[in-house]
């Protein structure tokens, strides 16, 4: 009996996918929470850009091979031009000087022939209207998901679309974290987002919500519509950051078919919206959303001619990532994400191979990852065995320790405290705290500046020179006795506050307090011990943290930044006076205001890249390394593993769309599933034997009774 189950079980006795997928050709990759906001104009995280930025195309990308990177044409028929003009609306040379510029015109034309990906908000009756517009709530009934709606359509994609999604930023009912960056520049938005809100609050005084809100009926100064394929974006001066949010999905078109779709009563209760099913012209969209077990984004039968890279930076060919160059994308059908809400089971299953690629966790970091005499980082034996591939690369991030500079005790730009801050600075041991925490993933910050970005320097002419000296060869972090020393000249020596003779204590502002907070904690706390400063931790909710924040009342405290764009100006800003975010609600959390600073910040900040502006960024670092308003932290470095049958992945730090460059071996991939899931039979079988074996004295036992029974009844 038991050869014969075993003989009847196909496939992998451990596979999660059915077997008919075995070589399909489909990407498997997880999710661990459900993504908030799959609407572009209101998502803003990166585990929601893994999705929409396949599904939404603005109208550029980055080029997906080329570093540094480089913008291109998506939807775009060519790269935007550019028009300056003076106050009187007169037209001016590209070379004028900033000062003369009111206004900046980016003129944008779309490719004609784009079309959006099936869906019911464009399903048309035999006469041509809308099939599905007008519905009532009883008119939904046994629909639970949008693909229980038995007809789609699609349209093309026009200039208009995008014009719509522009003014959506000002929508009263929809709140974009981007609003209030781009009201500084679009030329009439902040006074366009009152308008809207006093005629929304007129429309529902007379309907009961929800309904729909026409923005087509409400013009936008900086944002219109020239023809089909044409729009413009005015903004305020020269602001040449704008070519970088026009490769963002805020940027994205939005059809008003599917706003109105999606408005209608009964549609937001059965989860019908776009924060479960959003509507673009991108390779991808989403068919499957399963918050608890599975999201699948399907391959958009009207997505447009797209073609693979046919050049990219040195090495990109002999890394095999020029093999499919001009080949039409998208190269993958399905893309499956599961859940996984827990490290381990994950990563066991990439090990299985049922799931391409994987990052690396902690947890088993050494399994994956060694590092050599030279600190380089490669493979272990086990993983090479395996054909796994490591791709490190350092993020466009900085993580940093903030001093509040309205503090009265670090901050402010007394010699006093900026010797204080210098002296926790050097105290404070990044690289063993990369070294622990991070093993070993990320580069301490010289600066605000993360690799990538115009203006970082490697090597000696790129340390900031206060808590670093170069030594044989390299930065070294300057000693713990120079550290003292600074504390006594600010007036604390050992520890203690010469005038009152009280040991310095500094506060450390935090949220959250698991097992390993509570490690990088106690670690500070050693770090600042080093130099006789107690830290106190005092640890609040989520909400008081971010009061003391807005407020300017924490002392020390951690903080990050991710890029939105390859530009310093969005690292710098950060340090900008008039973005504090306790004077200003600006994202300065340090409330760091150097006049210096400020001003060559404003000559910066919208000027073109050109050795002027980076000697301005050059003094600006050397303002900010001066005043210490960070300790600079760290610059987190990812490391991504793949499996051999996974091709063309390199990471891309700022492109968001890169599923459609990524192809899958199916057969290669189900080759090395059954290689390393062969079931491991023999156990079951001995097992089976020892039970057999165990019963044969009591099969004997029973038949002699059996007999001797016999015998007395005769």
């Amino acid at each position: 009996m038991l050869p014969a189950v075993l003989a009847g079980c196909d496939g992998l006795w451990n596979n999660p996918y059915p077997d008919s997928e075995a070589d399909a050709n489909i990407l498997y990759a997880s999710f661990s929470e459900r993504p908030k906001h799959l609407d572009p104009v209101q998502s803003y995280s990166s585990n929601e850009y893994q999705f929409i930025g396949q599904i939404y195309e603005p109208p550029l990308q980055y080029h997906y091979l080329k570093r540094p990177y480089e913008l291109e044409p998506l939807t775009a028929s060519k790269m935007p031009e550019v028009t300056y003009r003076d106050a009187e609306g007169e037209t001016l040379p590209d070379d004028a000087p900033p000062a003369e510029i009111a206004h900046s015109v980016y003129e944008i034309s779309i490719k004609p022939g784009i079309e959006y990906h099936p869906h019911p908000a464009f399903a048309t009756d035999d006469a041509g209207e809308p099939r599905y517009r007008d519905l009532e709530r009883e008119d939904l009934e046994g629909i639970n998901v949008l693909g229980d709606f038995a007809h789609t359509g699609t349209r093309e994609l026009t200039a208009g679309d995008y014009v719509y999604q522009l003014k959506r930023l000002a929508h009263p009912r929809v709140h974009s974290p981007i609003f209030g960056v781009m009201k500084e520049y679009i030329v009439g938005l902040e006074a366009y987002a009152e308008t809207l809100q006093e005629a929304y609050r007129e429309q529902a005084a007379t309907q009961e919500e929800p309904f729909y809100f026409e923005l087509e009926d409400y013009p936008l100064e900086g944002v219109q519509q020239i023809d089909r394929y044409t729009y413009r974006i005015k903004v305020k001066g020269k602001y040449p950051q704008l070519r970088y949010w026009l490769a963002m999905p805020f940027f994205a078109p939005m059809p008003h078919e599917a706003i109105e779709f999606y408005s209608q009563p009964g549609m937001k209760e059965r989860n019908l919206s776009l924060d479960w099913y959003p509507v673009g012209t991108g390779a991808y969209y989403l068919t499957i959303n399963d918050p608890n077990r599975k999201m699948v984004l399907e391959r958009n039968p009207h997505f447009h001619e797209q073609y693979y890279p046919t050049e990219g930076e040195p090495g990109d060919r002999e890394e095999g990532l020029l093999e499919d160059a001009g080949k039409q994308l998208p190269f993958i059908d399905r893309v499956v994400f599961s859940l996984e809400k827990e490290n381990i089971p994950y990563w066991s299953k990439f090990l299985q191979g049922y799931y391409d690629s994987s990052g690396v966790i902690s947890e088993s970091f050494d399994q994956a990852v060694q590092f050599t005499s030279g600190g380089e980082a490669r493979l272990t034996p086990e993983m090479r065995e395996k054909g796994i591939e490591l791709l490190t690369e350092a993020q466009a991030s900085t993580i940093y320790i903030g001093f509040n500079m309205l503090d009265p005790l670090v901050g402010g730009d007394s010699r006093r405290a900026r010797l204080l801050r210098r002296a926790i600075s050097i105290a404070v041991d990044m690289e063993e705290y990369i070294s622990i925490f991070l093993n070993g993933r990320g580069i301490a910050a010289q600066g605000p500046l993360p690799p990538g970005i115009t203006g970082y320097k490697e090597g000696r002419e790129g340390i900031n020179p206060y808590v670093y000296e170069w030594r044989d060869g390299q930065a070294q972090r300057r000693s713990i006795d120079e550290a003292k020393a600074l504390l006594a000249e600010a007036g604390y020596p050992n520890g203690i506050e010469k005038e009152t003779g009280k040991p310095l204590l500094i506060n450390f502002d935090i949220t959250g307090g698991g097992p390993e907070d509570k490690a990088r904690f106690d670690w500070l706390r050693k770090q600042l011990k080093k130099i006789d400063v107690q830290l106190i931790i005092r640890n609040t909710d989520y909400n008081r943290f971010q009061e003391k924040m807005r407020k300017g009342n924490a002392q020390l405290f951690m903080w990050g930044w991710n890029a939105d764009y390859p530009d310093p100006e969005n690292f710098m800003f950060l340090l900008h006076g008039p973005n504090s975010k306790a004077e200003h609600s600006g994202e300065n959390a340090a409330n760091y205001d150097n006049p210096e600073f400020n001003r060559l910040f404003d000559r910066m900040r919208n000027m073109q890249d050109s050795p002027k502006r980076a000697a301005i960024i050059e003094q600006m670092l050397a303002i900010a390394r001066h005043d210490a308003p960070w300790i600079w932290g760290y610059h987190p470095k990812q490391f991504l593993l793949h499996h051999a049958w996974y091709k063309n992945v390199k990471p891309s730090l700022m492109a968001h769309n890169t599923l459609m460059y990524r192809r899958i071996d199916p057969e290669l991939r189900q080759q090395h599933r059954q290689q390393w899931n062969q079931p491991v039979i023999w156990p079951v079988v001995l097992l089976a034997v020892i039970l057999l074996l165990s019963l044969i004295p009591a099969i004997i036992a029973y038949r002699r009774r059996e007999t001797a029974s016999g015998r007395e009844l005769n």
